[in-house]
């Protein structure tokens, strides 16, 4: 089954603790420190729009592009707030002209298993920005996977729904493995059983950097994502700022 198909009709209900309003201040502030503070900006990996919907309320003219289909119908439903949303594998991303920014929040590049995968990514990325553009995205740490999720089992149980996600980490690899059990309730009371599974990689900051700089980015910053501050060893989530580079200023 495709990562997202079953989950996305209740994925903001299960992410509800996610503090996307926090994140946006902190997206705003990095894109503001480099000097955007307007104008087009893609949200790679935007899901059902949560991030996108923040940024568009900050007053940048929006699109958001995702690799599933189910989670953009969900966000569609939304207010638009002007934004244009795309159904897109991120590796084929083709989009109508370049942006001054892009972001993409919620460990969507760590789906990115392979590295040169990973490259296709940040070459697109490269390709879509204005000269001197600036894209800012997160990545859960090999720190998080191998001493927070590691091999855990997480459950919860709401009246629409109930999930069970088991973790699985291999450390030698570094590919994480989400097991996904979601019971979704019907109208009649009974429940729905769906079964997902999504795998991530863990990647180094110098692995990043290295990515970045082979698919013609410059590497600017990398920073724990809670604090803005300098990465720790026991960072769960980073920042990495990278800049547009090999196009001219008209």
């Amino acid at each position: 089954m495709t990562a997202y198909e079953s989950f996305a009709t209740v994925y903001d209900l299960f992410m509800d603790n996610v503090p996307y309003k926090t994140w946006a201040d902190n997206l705003t502030a990095l894109l503001a420190r480099h000097g955007i503070c307007r104008g087009l900006v893609a949200d790679l990996g935007c899901g059902t729009g949560a991030m996108t919907r923040e940024l568009a309320a900050r007053g940048f003219d929006m699109t958001g592009i995702d690799g599933s289909c189910d989670m953009l119908g969900v966000a569609m439903e939304q207010p638009a707030d002007g934004i244009l949303y795309l159904c897109q594998d991120l590796r084929e991303m083709e989009l109508y002209g370049t942006m001054a920014a892009m972001v993409s929040v919620c460990d969507t590049m760590n789906y990115l298993t392979s590295e040169e995968d990973l490259r296709r990514v940040f070459s697109l990325v490269n390709n879509y920005l204005d000269p001197g553009g600036i894209f800012v995205f997160d990545m859960n740490t090999p720190y998080k996977y191998a001493s927070v999720l590691r091999d855990q089992t997480f459950a919860e149980n709401r009246a629409e729904g109930s999930f069970i996600w088991e973790n699985e980490y291999d450390k030698e690899r570094r590919l994480n493995y989400y097991g996904l059990t979601l019971f979704l309730r019907r109208e009649d009371g009974a429940y729905d059983k769906y079964e997902e599974e999504h795998v991530q990689r863990a990647y180094r900051p110098e692995e990043v950097k290295e990515a970045l700089r082979e698919a013609g980015m410059l590497f600017v910053e990398c920073l724990d994502a809670d604090t803005l501050g300098e990465l720790r060893e026991d960072s769960q989530r980073m920042y990495i700022v990278a800049r547009e580079n090999g196009k001219t200023k008209g």
